[in-house]
């Protein structure tokens, strides 16, 4: 599957190329610039997966997130994802690594959820911006949606 994607990326690149080279080289420099902007956050997240699953055996993640943690699992889960600030890019491939080492559908539901729509770490930033009313508004909402996402995927999965 993936090499149908890349297959189809690298029709549109040639097509592109066919129809504007410079517009196509102008988007090739600004896709390389996001992607250097975006390494240092990567291998930084690379680096925490590779500390978390040496530190932490799958037995240990499976007891703290696993399937059998039930909702303390959960709420463990939504916790750290609310207090940690992790871009969605680099946040799946981290999910994929729990789930691969014993963390349940539900506990990486509720994690991923409340790691995009939940932010501690950028509270006092959006009370400049959006008022403490509406940024508590807008994180309880987030947090309680998460708890319903995780619901969802345990019954789904």
């Amino acid at each position: 599957m993936t090499f149908i994607f890349y297959g189809v990326a690298a029709i549109g690149l040639v097509l592109s190329l066919v129809k504007s080279k410079e517009k196509t080289k102008l988007a090739l420099k600004k896709a390389w610039k996001a992607f250097e902007n975006i390494l240092p956050q990567f291998l930084a997240i690379v680096l925490l997966i590779g500390v978390i699953l040496s530190l932490l055996s799958a037995q240990q993640i499976s007891q703290l997130i696993g399937k059998d943690s039930g909702w303390l699992g959960v709420l463990i889960a939504a916790v750290i994802g609310s207090i940690t600030l992790i871009p969605g890019l680099l946040a799946f491939p981290l999910a994929a690594a729990l789930l691969e080492n014993g963390a349940g559908y539900m506990q990486i539901g509720a994690f991923i959820s409340t790691l995009m729509m939940v932010g501690i770490v950028t509270m006092p930033m959006e009370f400049l911006y959006f008022g403490k009313k509406a940024t508590i508004m807008r994180n309880g909402m987030g947090f309680v949606f998460s708890i319903l996402v995780a619901i969802v995927m345990g019954a789904l999965l």
